[in-house]
């Protein structure tokens, strides 16, 4: 990031305490990350973001949640930007010994996922099938990276749990850890697949549920982004993107941002073609291995249900449901993102919306209405604009204290995060027969 004027120590020092906390200011470098409040015009919020601060969230009326150090704050204000503190990005970690293949409080790394999903097949054979779906970018370039797992739970009769768009059964199918640094969504990925498995045949809601529908989960769909993350320890990086390195870019400016790489009405709005923007699109629409392995996966097993045209709704009778898991907001974020004017659904999109929020308590509305921007190129516009499968984004969290951000402390997800979402995936799933109607 370009600053346009150096700062004496002094006038440094002055405006570091009026914009940090004193507590903060004192105990914490000049690297540690915080949030902070940026109340500018969208141009100027677009410019910023090229030219690499990270805008980790808008608001609907157009002031922005951005992530920089103490140092980047002072730049930005001496420019004559209003900024104002709001929270730190890193939550305290309880001192004790964490497990194997953790980090940062409990959170879990690429291989534990990995691992948890083999041991789900292994104890519940006849409901749980894994497949590997694809690449990650490391992988492909012979730099380690991952597969891409993903896993098919159901009371298992012949022919179920096939990667083939026709079935028996309606599909209902969720990702999660797109954005590696959004922490909860994988963990609330994990507990879903163990509230699936462990609850059949004693949990009267679960075992109603797996007789008669797939539930398809990738726990993580962005794993060189969460090894970067999670190399940092109880202070995780905040690498929103993946692997992907080349543009002159470093740290965690590098990769394609997976959520504006899509092939459905890719390179539109909300989506940077600056390479160390957090929301750059890469170079061409499907760029990344792991979009290419994610579109492949929902063509695999999602019927295609749609028309030609953008106005061309999905038909009454149409069957599936995919949520993609992101943070933070509390959101429940129907199509389109793209646009602000309505999806052809839209109606049916907002009422199971609604009905998922009424466990979760969440907003619901379009891109627009709930992250305040359009964007293009995202997973859900891909799964309705193109399959025509009911698709929403779940945008879980409070935006800060101790259980808010994009980072929060891993005892939130048991108290808060993981209850408070466990009920409104269920109802999602359970709609996945007839989401429109």
């Amino acid at each position: 990031m370009r600053h346009s004027r150096l700062l004496t120590a002094m006038a440094a020092a002055a405006l570091l305490a009026s914009a940090v906390p004193s507590s903060a200011a004192q105990a914490e470098p000049d690297t540690t990350p915080y949030y902070w409040s940026l109340d500018a015009p969208g141009a100027t919020l677009s410019a910023l973001a090229d030219a690499g601060l990270d805008i980790a969230h808008t608001e609907p009326d157009g002031t922005a949640v951005v992530i920089a150090d103490a140092a980047t704050a002072r730049d930005l204000k001496a420019d004559g930007h209003d900024l104002t503190y709001l929270d730190s990005v890193h939550k305290p970690v309880p001192p004790g010994v964490q497990a194997a293949d953790t980090y940062y409080g409990g959170y879990h790394t690429v291989t534990a996922h990995t691992a948890h999903l083999t041991q789900v097949a292994t104890a519940y054979p006849a409901l749980a099938t894994v497949y590997d779906i694809g690449d990650s970018w490391r992988k492909t370039q012979g730099l380690g990276g991952h597969d891409i797992k993903a896993i098919c739970i159901t009371k298992k009769q012949a022919g179920d749990c096939s990667l083939a768009p026709q079935s028996t059964k309606p599909r209902f199918s969720m990702i999660a850890q797109i954005h590696a640094r959004e922490l909860s969504t994988g963990e609330v990925a994990w507990k879903f697949i163990d509230h699936l498995t462990t609850g059949y045949g004693s949990n009267s809601r679960v075992t109603a549920l797996l007789d008669t529908t797939e539930i398809w989960i990738v726990p993580i769909a962005n794993p060189d982004g969460v090894d970067i993350v999670a190399s940092g320890g109880d202070r995780p990086k905040l690498q929103r993107k993946n692997a992907h390195t080349g543009g002159g870019c470093t740290g965690t400016s590098i990769g394609v941002d997976l959520n504006r790489n899509s092939t459905f009405k890719w390179g539109g709005g909300g989506a940077s073609t600056s390479p160390c923007a957090e929301t750059y699109r890469g170079a061409s629409a499907g760029s990344e291995p792991e979009v290419r392995a994610l579109e492949a996966f929902f063509r695999a097993i999602h019927p295609d249900q749609r028309g030609t045209g953008d106005t061309t709704p999905a038909p009454s009778g149409a069957r599936d449901v995919m949520i993609t898991l992101h943070s933070y907001g509390g959101y429940v974020v129907i199509p389109w993102g793209w646009t602000a004017s309505d999806a052809p659904n839209d109606a049916a999109l907002r009422a199971l919306g609604e009905d998922m929020a009424d466990s979760n308590g969440y907003y619901v509305g379009n891109g627009p209405e709930t992250v305040g921007y359009t964007s293009s190129g995202v997973t859900d516009d891909y799964t309705y604009g193109a399959l025509g499968v009911a698709s929403y984004t779940y945008e879980m969290g409070a935006d800060f204290g101790t259980c808010g951000g994009f980072t929060p402390a891993y005892s939130c997800v048991n108290s808060q995060i993981w209850p408070g979402n466990r009920d409104a995936l269920l109802t999602g799933a359970e709609a996945a027969d007839s989401p429109y109607i």
